[in-house]
């Protein structure tokens, strides 16, 4: 299972998303100190009915509690986009965020 694949599992466990994307960001960022250690930059977006009425803090703090260990062993940064269903960037919003493998790189 590559990194990726061991991000969805964490959160998809942890959260039951209905939404989830995971996108391996580290080519961006090659000679950085993360990469250099093997370790790697990741953006992530999850939609979850774990996240309604809970600030951002505090789902990025679950976020973080999903990947665990992998934060010191694979993960060197962690993007973070986190949503309730119905909010800004989730399915069925007014506005919606394209997914992360599609946002211009500027």
């Amino acid at each position: 299972m590559n990194r990726v694949e061991q991000i969805r599992a964490a959160l998809q466990a942890a959260l039951a998303p209905t939404e989830l994307d995971v996108v391996d960001d580290s080519a961006r960022h090659a000679g950085h100190a993360g990469a250099r250690d093997g370790r790697g930059h990741f953006n992530v977006r999850v939609i979850s009915a774990a996240f309604v009425g809970k600030p951002p803090l505090s789902r990025h703090r679950a976020v973080y509690a999903a990947v665990g260990e992998m934060m010191q062993t694979d993960i060197h940064a962690l993007s973070i986009e986190a949503f309730a269903p119905g909010e800004a960037g989730s399915p069925g919003s007014e506005q919606v965020v394209p997914p992360l493998d599609r946002l211009p790189l500027s």
